[in-house]
């Protein structure tokens, strides 16, 4: 009895042993291919058609959806805030509650695992299928850097259309907000907006721009780490695009509390 108690507790040690090794070099890989990222993206040549087209990819694309969900947000929020500030008296203060609700978490978030779900998959599947099919391989046979061309495009896309995108849902969650505000009490669309940017500060734009930039970097990096280093088969896509939903998703909402905290101290909270 007493032997395979040892036994026992031997094969979980072991188990626990590798899948924490696992995870450090994991993490080391992570790390390079970051540090790659940085090594290659910022030096020439450029594939400035490329980046183009994949600010077109991430950001056009996803404008319908974001859309859609920005407004049903700026109106949902709207109607569910009324009622407890109409108890105070307070149904003036909506637009600004509003406003800066969405501008400092609401459409970032939002946007971040919007953007996560259909971009970081999107990305994800397609350089595991790239993968899969060798021609990553066939790139760098051919004296082409794939990483430059294939990577650095999607990250700095990513990191430069996520911000564009996360104002762009903040607008349209104040329209949707304003929609409601003006059927339930007559605002005009002039005083609602004024009563709602009011309260914003450059600290406000400034921290959600910030954050839209790390959650654009985040959903390209990750998917590109996903999909570039795709195992064989099309089993690998499909975990590769799985992956760089979840990971991504997760690492958002990550830093997202983190860079609450961040931001707070600024704000003397």
């Amino acid at each position: 009895m007493k032997n395979n108690n040892e036994s026992l507790v031997a094969v979980k040690t072991a188990e626990f042993t590798g899948w924490f090794t696992n995870v450090f070099l994991t993490l080391y890989d992570v790390g390079l291919f970051i540090i790659r990222f940085f090594r290659e993206g910022f030096l020439p040549p450029y594939e400035i058609k490329e980046l183009i087209r994949q600010c077109y990819n991430i950001g056009y694309r996803s404008l319908l959806l974001i859309s859609t969900t920005g407004l049903i947000t700026g109106l949902v929020f709207t109607k569910q805030s009324r009622p407890s500030l109409s108890e105070f008296g307070a149904t003036s203060w909506l637009p600004s509650l509003v406003a800066i609700a969405l501008l400092r978490t609401l459409a970032p978030l939002l946007t971040g695992l919007i953007a996560a779900g259909k971009v970081g998959s999107s990305i994800g599947a397609e350089l595991g299928s790239m993968r899969v099919t060798e021609q990553i391989d066939a790139m760098e046979v051919s004296a082409c850097n794939p990483f430059k061309f294939l990577v650095t495009t999607r990250v700095i896309a990513s990191s430069i259309t996520i911000p564009i995108l996360t104002f762009y849902t903040a607008l349209m969650g104040m329209a949707g907000a304003f929609l409601n505000v003006n059927l339930s009490e007559g605002t005009s669309y002039t005083e609602f907006f004024q009563s709602a940017l009011e309260q914003i500060t450059f600290l406000d734009i400034t921290a959600s721009t910030i954050k839209s930039i790390i959650f654009g970097f985040t959903i390209g990096i990750v998917g590109c780490y996903q999909g570039y280093n795709s195992s064989k088969g099309t089993e690998g896509v499909g975990k590769a695009a799985n992956s760089a939903v979840v990971i991504g998703m997760f690492l958002i909402f990550l830093e997202e509390v983190i860079s609450v905290q961040f931001f707070a101290i600024f704000r003397g909270i």
